[in-house]
């Protein structure tokens, strides 16, 4: 496992979560914010793009699972983005909706900031808010992000006005690992110039 807390554990998804990731993916009122559900083709190659991060990069969106059943209930995790002309690590986090209203995206989202500040060393975590996508900004404020500036995506044929969230590691705290800092950073700078970036789940 990368994560755990409480109630849940993180872990890499592999192709055998493909059904519990349609379940997410393929539901209308969950994929709102990313203008309408994905098709089959369109969930396959969300999860190429989260392996080939996990390979090259060692983050991306982690499966979310329930302690004791093992159910795999959403997926979150830290992304290399570009926010505001500004390459960045961002949180991201999409739930089944059968799993909303738990606190389960604030628990998961609020344990991969940590990891993010104190395994990976990075001094900001962002997340990019869909400006209708109340939830989520929701999770963001509850995570100690503040609004950090506005853009807009243009995504499946659709201008997307987004808020920019971020929050600084906080101070006096350091990694434990201070070089896993530059490590990461270089796996960001590898994934961008082979033109991998996506839309963060956060959306």
């Amino acid at each position: 496992m990368i994560v755990e807390t409480e109630r849940l554990q993180l872990r890499e998804m592999s192709v055998h979560d493909l059904p519990a990731l349609r379940a997410i993916m393929q539901d209308e009122e969950t994929m709102v914010a990313y203008q309408g559900a994905f098709t089959d083709a369109m969930v396959v190659g969300w999860l190429d793009r989260m392996l080939a991060r996990y390979r090259d990069e060692g983050i991306g969106l982690w499966a979310v699972l329930l302690r004791g059943t093992g159910q795999m209930i959403g997926q979150c995790g830290l992304t290399h983005q570009r926010i505001l002309d500004e390459d960045v690590v961002e949180v991201g986090y999409l739930f089944n909706r059968s799993f909303w209203h738990h606190g389960y995206a604030t628990e998961a989202a609020a344990a991969c900031r940590d990891h993010g500040f104190d395994e990976l060393g990075a001094e900001r975590i962002h997340a990019q808010v869909r400006d209708t996508n109340i939830a989520s900004m929701n999770v963001a404020i509850r995570l100690g992000m503040t609004v950090r500036g506005r853009f807009v995506k243009h995504y499946r044929g659709v201008d997307m006005p987004h808020l920019a969230f971020a929050v600084d590691r906080p101070a006096g705290t350091v990694p434990h690992d201070a070089s896993r800092g530059s490590e990461v950073e270089a796996a960001g700078l590898r994934q961008r110039s082979c033109g991998g970036a996506d839309l963060a789940s956060g959306s």
